[in-house]
């Protein structure tokens, strides 16, 4: 049975918003941290460290000194983060297909007219 790289992708990562891939970045971080999931550290920890600082009780520019910039700078460095780490797991979804279809065929996607 032979799967396009284009179905494979579609099936694999659908659409689901960021709260529903929460599960999929703890798999894919213990699996990262297992050495099954081939990823540079670099594509990982900027983004959990991003999160980590909004999170964090402590901040460059607090609410309570500065109440609009305290909120834009969490906000700016959601802005950054979230769409890294979104990216990040849709690579790891479509990694973790190939392996569940690890003895099928997977072929390329062509544009037919």
């Amino acid at each position: 049975m032979k799967y396009s790289k284009l179905n494979l992708a579609k099936e694999a990562i659908g659409h689901k918003g960021f709260i529903k891939k929460i599960p999929d970045i703890f798999r894919m971080v213990r699996l990262w941290r297992k050495g099954e999931y081939p990823m540079r550290s670099i594509d990982i920890i900027l983004p959990l460290l991003g999160l980590l600082y909004v999170i964090s009780p402590i901040d460059i520019l607090p609410e309570f000194a500065v109440p609009v910039l305290g909120v834009m700078d969490d906000l700016a460095v959601l802005s950054l983060t979230i769409p890294k780490l979104i990216k990040e797991v849709d690579k790891f979804l479509l990694w973790e297909a190939e392996q569940r279809l690890n003895g099928t065929k997977i072929i390329d996607a062509e544009i037919v007219k």
